[in-house]
This record gives C-alpha cells, structure tokens and sequence, in this order.
C-alpha cells in the first residue's frame, strides 16, 4: 500500500522564496498552506477516511497502483501488468457525486482524482463517495468508500478573493501537486499575503469553452480561484485601469508589470482575471415598503358555506353529448353522399368491364376453336340500307379454314366506292 499524496499530509505547506518557490515542512508557520487533508487507512473495510476543510480545494487521487492488489495476477509470469483500469465515483444511494465534487480521468492507464471545494453546508456531514474500480481486460471490479468528513474553517471565507485562467493548463496538469504548489508560490511573491489558500479549481471545458484542437499541444486552459486575507496588490490592480480595458476591448494582451513572474510557467490572461472583495459586497435585502403597487389587506380569508345549492347537471351532459354527435352524423351522411352518390367514372368503370369480357372470350377461343362465334359475327344492320347482313361465315365452312378476315369483294350488299383511274393504256 503506497503512502499519501503530499497534500494529504497533516502539516502544512509553507511557501516562500522569489519567483517558482520552496518549500519547508514547518510545522510552526502560521502562514500560506495548500490544503490540510488527513487520511485514515482501514485493512479490514478497505475506507479511507479523509478531513477536507470547507471552502479549500480537495484533492483525491485514486491510483491505479493502489487497486491492482485487487485483481488477480498477469496470466505470463515475468511481465509486468498494466491493466487498463478506470474508476466510477458516486455518493453512496446515489447515481452521482454531490454538487462540489467532480472527477477526471482521461486515460485508463493515467489515474483518476477526486477534486473540489466543500461547501459550508455540509460541516460536520460525514460524505461517503462509493469508489468502483473497473479492470477493462478481465471485467473485475474492486470497491472501496472514502469518507469525507468536511471540518470548519476559522477563516472561512477568506475576505479577497482572485480567480486567474491560465492557458496552457489542463485541470488534470494543474490538479498535481509540485504544480499547483509553484502557482500558489508565485501568487504569494506577487501578492504578498498573511494566509493564501487555493479554494477551487475549474476546467475551461466547465465554463463553456470549446475542446482544442489537437495542433500544437493546444490546452483546454482552467480557472483557480486562491483567496488572501490582505487586499490585492497594485500589480493585480493593473488590470482594472482604463487602458488595459481598452486593450482587452480590443482583443489584445494588456500590460502588467507582474506578468513576468508567471511567465516561466503559467500563461495568465489577465482580460479574465476576477477579483472580488467580500468586505465592499453589499446585501442585497431591502425592506419592503407598502405604497403603490402593493395590494391593499384584504382580511381574513372567508371559505364558502356549507349551505350552498345542488345544481343540476343532466342538461348539461345531453348539450354535450348531443351536440358532438349531431355534427358527427351530419359529417357522415355528407361523406357518404359523396362516395356513393357522386362517384365518377362510371362509365369508364363499364367500358372496362366490356374489355375485360372480350379479353376473356377471345382467350377462350384460342383454346378451342370449335365453339360458337363470337357475339361480335351475329348479323348486324347495314349502315346505308337498314337490311339484316348474314354473318361474316357459312355455317359449312371449316372453321380452320376461315380467313380472321374477308375482303371487301365477299361482302353481299357492300357498297362500291368509285376509285380514281390512273393514267394509262386502254
């Protein structure tokens, strides 16, 4: 089992030095720390048990080392396992964490951290987080509970309080300890304050900001708050001046003096530093003041009486029911009057059914030629005299031998149409 971060060590983390900073293990200084955690192992439950402060940032690592005791042996003897693993994190009865918890981990071969700021509210309310670790190659799982037990701070809130966003930081980057820790000493060489405390810690991607591209080892960027107990410097005060607001207007880098002692580092953009006093904020209560636009008291509130009137609802209920049902049967009775009534295509339907019949006769009479004639070869009347024309057959004639149809010649009573004479020899 491997020892605890530095930041879950009982002491505290005293800065000092120009520029990155040392630091000293002293249990004496009364000046800037980091974050005052203390971790509690238990073998037989697997819980760890850790004392954040309310209103300074936590940090949990949970580390893949730590969770491969779970999990059974690489199968090839020799080689060393490295089992992608990954981590889900909820609050026990729960599907997720509380509200000032986040998780992140990018890889399953990197670790996960626990990370946030405890709020006020929940002092002195044991938060058991519910840790499942997933191995990904043999699908096993390993469970532990960290307790968060959040203690009270004396100084909670501290009254100044500045959030820088720096550029070239992931929040997984600025969450490590030797990092974070050379941040908080540069603050502190810029600052110069009695107490700094880092209170939170914010990923770009949180507040609204779009997923770099993967040029050029482009970063997400993260916000850190840090609060003081003494007032901000002039350098953090530049900002504030009419000129740099102009240039940040413009879209351009303003000029700050203490820029330099960051930019070994850290990449600030100082056009998104906030600065916020706690003793200049004004509450915002206001006493309420009856005049215009406030109703007047009305009294007590009077309830109806019991003795009030039956009423009859059984016209009602007909009216509602008659009235639907009339428009509906109406409705009907058109809808029916134009589909059978005022159909068209009556006659096209007749004609069809006439092609149809003649289709059907005349593939029966390719079948078997020695069944009756056809209806169309029943004598007919003559168009010119009126007379009965025989049928266009002999009733001795072999059906076989028929021609499908006969000259003008063969037809008795067929009227000569005069024909031109063409020029010639006579």
């Amino acid at each position: 089992m491997q020892l605890p971060r530095w930041w879950e060590l009982g002491d505290p983390c005293a800065w000092t030095g120009q520029g990155r900073g040392t630091r000293k293990m002293s249990p004496a200084t009364t000046g800037t720390f980091l974050l005052t955690v203390y971790t509690i192992f238990s073998r037989v439950h697997s819980d760890r048990n850790v004392y954040p402060s309310a209103g300074v940032l936590f940090v949990h690592v949970l580390e893949r080392e730590y969770f491969k005791g779970e999990f059974p042996p690489y199968p090839k003897p020799g080689e060393i396992s490295n089992d992608p693993i990954t981590f889900n994190t909820n609050l026990m009865g729960y599907p997720d964490r509380p509200g000032w918890l986040r998780y992140i981990q990018r890889t399953p071969y990197s670790d996960g951290v626990l990370y946030g700021s405890p709020t006020a509210e929940n002092v002195g309310k044991p938060t058991v987080i519910e840790i499942t670790a997933y191995n990904r190659r043999t699908f096993e799982t390993a469970r532990h509970n960290l307790i968060i037990n959040i203690m009270s701070a004396e100084d909670f809130p501290l009254p100044y309080q500045a959030e820088f966003f720096i550029k070239n930081m992931n929040v997984e980057e600025m969450l490590a300890s030797e990092v974070l820790g050379d941040f908080l000493g540069a603050v502190k060489n810029v600052w110069q304050p009695e107490r700094l405390n880092a209170i939170n810690i914010t990923s770009a991607l949180d507040r609204g900001g779009r997923v770099p591209l993967p040029i050029n080892d482009m970063k997400e960027g993260v916000y850190v708050m840090v609060g003081a107990d003494v007032p901000f410097s002039s350098c953090l005060r530049e900002v504030e001046n009419p000129q740099n607001q102009l240039r940040c207007s413009q879209e351009m880098e303003p000029v700050i003096t203490c820029d330099k002692k960051f930019r070994t580092q850290f990449y600030i953009d100082w056009c998104k530093i906030s600065l916020v006093d706690k003793t200049k904020q004004v509450s915002t209560y206001q006493e309420v003041i009856r005049g215009e636009g406030i109703l007047p008291d009305g009294g007590e509130y009077k309830p109806p009486s019991d003795s009030l009137k039956s009423r009859d609802y059984y016209t009602d209920f007909l009216i509602t029911l008659a009235v639907p049902s009339a428009v509906a049967l109406v409705l009907f009775l058109i809808l029916a009057y134009i589909m059978c009534c005022r159909r068209e295509g009556v006659i096209q339907l007749v004609h069809h059914s006439a092609i149809q019949k003649s289709t059907k006769e005349l593939r029966d009479m390719s079948k078997n030629r020695e069944i009756a004639w056809p209806l169309s070869t029943l004598p007919v009347f003559h168009p010119v005299t009126g007379e009965i024309i025989p049928p266009l057959h002999a009733d001795n004639y072999e059906s076989t031998n028929m021609p499908l149809m006969q000259t003008q010649q063969n037809l008795p009573h067929q009227t000569q149409i005069p024909q031109q004479q063409t020029t010639g020899e006579y």
